[in-house]
């Protein structure tokens, strides 16, 4: 078999290789085993548990079976009493959405509103705040003392209301982007709302590094555009029936932050235009079942002439684009000009249903697609679902060009009673490495390394069984991120999930302690950060545990390096500087070597900082 990549501004197809065997599976690409399928090892690693012991978990919704490897649950915290849904899934208002981190606080977003856990104590998080307002689905960013949460529902109410809006047109109804002064967390102040078209599906807070006045937010709608009568200046239709219309356009609105209050829509990028109808696979018939209880509504699919909206954006301001996960593309933006993204780059492939979410690595040299095929409703993980459908698509990224690699899939099969795809995830700041944790609903979190993007391998993971054992109910982590030294989940009707890494065969205490030395103020994985490491013994330790792994020197050389580097931090002053300033250019030396270079280099570099620390 061929490999068979996603090319620019083009659809995936390959008749020759179209599976005949499978008449639903009409548009299919079949790829190489080797990257179809995501590795379980590395070499020099230890062999994931065998067999999987997250194949056959005990359900049940509070009392289910739990399989980990290589991270521990650190503590589970329920809804708080306003968004406990005591009915297994129901009322699809009570489901736990995205999360965005301030200082000790993590912002859970709800069909109802959000809550607002502090966790001071990891192990121990507590209710800060819980603002009931229903919207659907209240995707949170947060900025300093500001926080801006989504709302699409057409119950939406700017009030914050629980009777609704009956009405099909009403001055009642919010959708768009409500904005809060969260200065006393504790007391959130409800400033504004920004209304638009679509509402908002998703968020992506923007700032931009020469601007320190403004912030801007990027507004991903996925809802039927709403009357004109409702918000002047909302019509729908084709490009060519309607120039104004409000789909094939994102919505871009900035807010001074001296004057939140006076936030408005600047500019509607139009970064869909042009772009092609794309040739993707049909639904599996075994899949044509009513949507679980508590499950949130399907994405609209996307329109025969293309994509005419993004599900979510994903900014990298340092390097000055962003991912844009967009129906049936994957694009890549121009955002130095933050209130006129301009697309540069288009990719998709017929393996993908819904491009959900973008992920770039840290040197902005790769950059990561999620599939969510199946809105997040459905089960795509087991054994009859191929491993690249409901997947993570690979790329790298040179001078704007993205081409295709690899994809990477949960491994371990879920049941049919279990939602399980592709979703939400962030990195974790091991230096030297992309290892990336992600969420995969009632598929649990999967840690994988993807720093060999032909062959991401999985290094880490927590599952819990299926909420039910005999239907299939909504649920499971619709997000996890890494914040300050620890992986916080959102459970969609469990609660809150903080997990931390546990030192491996795949993960030394010397990576972790190294990770946990990044640390910020405020984090929306929306608005990816450069990951800076402070000069640290922890950070060339971990280059050389990494080299130890890949046999990038010798035994004996990893382990009189060790040495001396432990004998460099008990010196002081000029007698340390010294030791350390002599084995830096030793190391460089050594490197010229290597079977792992460029690796040597960061290692000797590392060891250069510390001698003039």
């Amino acid at each position: 078999m061929t490999l068979t990549a996603p090319q620019e501004n083009s659809s995936v197809t390959s008749p020759s290789l179209f599976r005949r065997t499978a008449p639903w599976f009409a548009l299919g690409v079949l790829v190489a085993a080797g990257c179809a399928k995501s590795s379980t090892s590395s070499p020099g690693a230890a062999p994931a548990p065998s067999p999987d012991p997250r194949v056959g978990l005990k359900a049940g919704w509070t009392d289910a079976g739990e399989a980990k490897w290589n991270m521990r649950l650190v503590s589970n915290t329920p809804p708080s009493k306003d968004f406990l849904n005591p009915g297994n899934g129901g009322d699809r208002r009570l489901i736990n959405s995205d999360l965005a981190f301030s200082g000790t606080h993590v912002f859970q977003g709800n069909y109802s509103g959000y809550q607002v856990w502090d966790v001071s104590n990891p192990a121990r998080p507590t209710l800060a705040s819980a603002y009931v307002c229903p919207g659907s689905q209240s995707d949170v960013s947060v900025y300093k003392n500001l926080a801006f949460v989504s709302g699409e529902a057409t119950s939406g109410r700017l009030d914050c209301g629980l009777q609704g809006v009956p009405d099909s047109i009403s001055q009642d109804r919010l959708r768009g982007i409500r904005i809060f002064d969260i200065t006393d967390i504790a007391h959130p102040k409800y400033i504004t709302s920004v209304q638009t078209c679509r509402g908002s599906h998703t968020n992506t807070l923007v700032t931009d590094p020469r601007d320190q006045e403004n912030v801007y937010i990027y507004v991903s709608g996925s809802a039927p555009v709403r009357s004109s009568n409702e918000l002047p200046g909302c019509t729908s239709g084709s490009m060519e029936d309607d120039p104004n219309t409000a789909l094939f356009r994102i919505e871009v609105i900035k807010v001074p932050l001296a004057a939140p209050q006076t936030a408005k829509v600047v500019s509607s990028p139009r970064i869909f235009n042009d772009l092609a109808a794309v040739a993707r696979h049909a639904e599996n018939p075994a899949d044509a079942r009513p949507r679980p209880a508590g499950a949130p509504a399907r994405p609209a699919p996307v329109g025969r002439g293309g994509p005419t909206q993004c599900h979510d954006i994903t900014v990298y301001p340092a390097i000055g684009l962003a991912g844009g996960a967009c129906g049936g593309y994957g694009l890549l933006l121009d955002i130095r000009d933050p209130a006129n993204p301009k697309r540069i780059g288009a990719v998709s492939d017929s393996n993908f249903s819904f491009w959900h979410s973008a992920t770039f690595n840290n040197d902005g040299t790769k950059i990561l697609f999620s599939d969510e095929w199946g809105g997040g409703s459905a089960p795509r993980c087991r054994t009859t679902d191929k491993p690249e459908w409901g997947a993570d698509a690979l790329f790298t990224l040179t001078n704007g060009k993205m081409d295709f690699k690899s994809y990477y899939k949960l491994p371990a099969p879920q049941t049919s009673f279990e939602n399980c795809v592709a979703h939400n995830g962030s990195l974790i700041p091991i230096p030297g490495r992309d290892v990336m944790v992600q969420a995969w609903y009632q598929g649990g979190v999967s840690i994988f390394d993807w720093t060999d993007i032909a062959h991401p391998t999985e290094i880490a993971y927590f599952d819990r069984g299926p909420i039910s054992g005999t239907e299939l109910v909504g649920g499971g982590s619709w997000s996890v991120y890494w914040y300050n030294g620890y992986m916080y989940s959102s459970e969609m009707i469990r609660g809150l999930d903080v997990f931390e890494l546990t030192p491996s065969a795949m993960i030394s205490q010397n990576e972790i302690d190294a990770a946990k030395l990044v640390r910020f103020d405020y984090f929306n994985t929306q608005n990816q950060p450069k990951l800076v490491w402070p000069t640290s013994f922890a950070v060339a330790r971990a280059y050389l545990d990494q080299l130890a792994r890949s046999n990038g020197l010798a035994a004996d050389r990893i382990a009189s390096v060790r040495k001396e580097l432990a004998r460099g931090e008990s010196l002081s002053g000029m007698a340390r500087s010294d030791a350390l300033k002599a084995l830096a250019q030793q190391l460089h030396l050594e490197a010229t070597k290597s079977s792992d270079q460029t690796k040597a280099h960061m290692l000797a570099a590392e060891v250069g900082k510390l001698a003039g620390a």
